[in-house]
């Protein structure tokens, strides 16, 4: 007979709930108000039952008394510890083949972002790369590239395919990320993004025919059939790539079939596209570099989430969105790591790191963007981004003497993260 109970992990110093309301999301001076339990002499516990889900959260004076030991499979001494929720990616590009190191080296130079696209690379370059590979090979190296997420804390992250450009190759990796999703480890909102590039020898419009005739429908089909899970639409909203109208349609055709718009906008010119995405009640825009104030205002009003990418800017040498703006005027705020060829980082604390200082923003928002502005980003806060009774039993075990740390030492999370569990099963244990 199984034990009622899955995981206890108990006597932790610190316990970073988030929030202890049910809350969806945090915003404005919200967000520097954190539920931190702290100061028992005896610790804090979370236990999680059967199913993954927490069961009970407080000191551990009184979850030993409430609970007998012998109903929990695995109990967990966090003495020293402090417990924060996993971590939330809410924006990623994690399937492709080759690499851009070279183009890093021509940034460095000089070259911008829409110069190396011109010129056949960035985009167009992984597109080629990723059509040659096999599924075996592209879902070997999203693999390990999940697991070096997990060992940084992340526990639910958004994947987008985009390097296909094609039906054939669009649904090749759609069911490459749909198979890490089954197999489990880690949480994994699934975003169609057939719309990132104009492929080579189409015109934009016949670009966004294709995608809204062709691959929706066979997407929509397969989902139908039960052989793929997608939660997300997307499309990149620039100026030489997807105009506004174009973009409203694929974001349109895909909102029609169920999909949440969560879309790349405003990254390096000014296209209105916040206004669009909020007049189309878009789950959430990303990057917003060149935002306007009518932008952030129609974000506010409308309740998109804006998903700012701190290492995009900082790799492109962009100028910063204006989070401080966008917390001030109510947009709520999420983070993701924006993980691809051209921007590589798989870490959600340098990512917080990075926010902080290119940023302005506190270390309290940037961890609440991290995890449930995050989850709700992704539809997904009624289950994650927080530690509560009732939600996911993900969190990061962290040895530090308060979860300040694991911003402040930038770049030495994999010496303070001494575990991550999911679900009530540890996925990473550093010895």
């Amino acid at each position: 007979m199984s034990r009622p109970y899955k995981l206890l992990v108990e006597r932790a110093h610190q316990i970073v709930q988030i929030s202890n309301t049910r809350q969806r999301f945090l915003k404005g001076k919200e967000m520097n108000d954190l539920v931190v339990l702290q100061g028992d002499k005896g610790g804090y516990s979370i236990l999680v039952n059967r199913d993954g889900f927490i069961a009970d959260v407080d000191t551990s004076e009184v979850i030993s008394a409430k609970y007998d030991i012998c109903d929990v499979d695995v109990v967990i001494d966090a003495t020293g510890q402090c417990i924060l929720p996993g971590f939330v990616d809410a924006h990623t590009h994690p399937v492709w083949a080759g690499d851009r190191v070279y183009e890093f080296a021509m940034k460095l130079a000089g070259a911008t972002y829409m110069d190396i696209h011109k010129m056949g690379g960035g985009i167009h370059f992984t597109a080629s790369q990723t059509r040659q590979a096999d599924k075996e090979g592209l879902f070997a190296s999203l693999r390990d590239r999940l697991a070096q997420m997990v060992q940084s804390g992340t526990t639910l992250v958004e994947c987008k395919s985009g390097y296909g450009l094609d039906l054939e190759n669009e649904v090749k990796m759609l069911k490459v990320i749909e198979r890490a999703r089954k197999e489990g480890g880690v949480d994994i909102s699934i975003t169609y993004c057939g719309a990132h590039a104009v492929p080579a020898g189409q015109t934009a419009q016949e670009a966004t025919d294709d995608v809204i005739r062709n691959q929706i429908p066979h997407i929509r089909r397969l989902m139908e059939a039960g052989e793929l899970q997608v939660d997300n639409i997307d499309v990149f909203c620039e100026l030489g790539v997807f105009d506004l109208n174009q973009s409203r349609d694929i974001l349109k055709a895909g909102k029609d079939i169920g999909l949440q718009i969560n879309f790349h906008g405003e990254e390096l010119h000014r296209l209105n596209s916040a206004e669009m995405g909020a007049e189309l009640q878009a789950h959430a825009i990303s990057h917003l570099e060149e935002i306007s104030e009518s932008g952030i205002e129609a974000m506010a009003s409308s309740g998109s989430v804006a998903v700012v990418l701190p290492t995009t800017a900082y790799t492109l040498r962009l100028k910063p969105p204006p989070v401080r703006a966008m917390i001030d005027s109510g947009v709520t705020v999420a983070l993701g790591s924006d993980y691809n060829p051209n921007a590589h980082c798989l870490a959600m604390p340098l990512v917080m790191n990075l926010a902080c200082v290119t940023m302005k923003m506190s270390m309290p928002e940037a961890l609440v963007a991290a995890t449930l502005n995050a989850a709700h980003a992704l539809g997904k806060s009624e289950s994650h981004g927080s530690l509560e009774v009732g939600k996911v039993g993900n969190m990061v075990l962290v040895t530090a003497p308060s979860w300040e740390h694991l911003i402040y030492q930038m770049g030495s999370h994999n010496n303070l993260i001494r575990r991550v569990i999911w679900r009530g099963q540890t996925v990473y244990h550093k010895h």
